[in-house]
């Protein structure tokens, strides 16, 4: 029974500003650096114990993702494969901005994305409907996989599979724990379906959890 881990990226710069990153790149930050570098020490220190640890490692192409997933796949000897499917929302004309400007110039649209976003659509961007459908082609992939695997993707991709993991509907989207560095813990069913075990996982982090009500999401 393979054991898989889907992982949010650890905090950007771009976290800490409150700018809506979507398919733009930004770099961690520093505290984001100590956070990978917790999750990779907490890998780590399972592989000590002979727990199981992810034996593949699967990323977003973005940096902020394959930079969080470098530091374990350097301690656990992987390498890291990329996948189009795990790539963050495309926020459309609010890549880049900020969310506090966002509300007062796009407050419709805004408002809808925080209290309906099964119903939001983004100008010259996605749905969730999109995200979702990325997901699932991916979780096949995933569902296929003999590997105890590590995922490393986003936020609206970690809830939109946490949303199908728990069977809950596509409104239930912001209800759903999800953290910069924290994962979600599951195994493949004998069946071959994936089970959630833990919905988000933040012990490893400790004192370096991020203050995610403050970010652009």
């Amino acid at each position: 029974m393979a054991a898989f881990w889907i992982a949010r990226h650890a905090e950007t710069t771009w976290n800490l500003a409150g700018r809506y990153q979507g398919r733009m790149e930004s770099a961690l930050s520093a505290f984001g650096m100590r956070q990978a570098f917790a999750l990779a020490d907490h890998f780590a220190l399972a592989l000590a114990r002979g727990e199981t640890v992810p034996t593949r490692i699967i990323s977003s192409p973005l940096v902020r993702c394959s930079a969080t997933a470098l530091v374990t796949a350097s301690r656990l000897g992987l390498e890291i494969e990329s996948d189009e499917r795990l790539i963050e929302i495309a926020h459309g004309t609010w890549d880049g901005r900020y969310r506090d400007e966002i509300a007062a110039s796009d407050p419709e649209r805004y408002r809808i994305w925080r209290q309906e976003p099964e119903r939001a659509s983004f100008e010259g961007g996605e749905r969730l409907s999109d995200v979702v459908a990325r997901w699932a082609s991916f979780a096949r992939h995933l569902a296929s996989i003999d590997d105890d695997t590590l995922v490393v993707t986003h936020d609206a991709v970690v809830r939109c599979a946490l949303v199908a993991l728990l069977e809950r509907p596509l409104a239930n989207f912001w209800d759903v724990p999800v953290e910069n560095a924290a994962y979600v813990r599951g195994e493949r069913g004998n069946d071959g379906t994936l089970v959630a075990i833990e919905p988000c996982v933040t012990a490893h982090l400790a004192s370096l959890r991020a203050d995610t009500a403050a970010q652009a999401l």
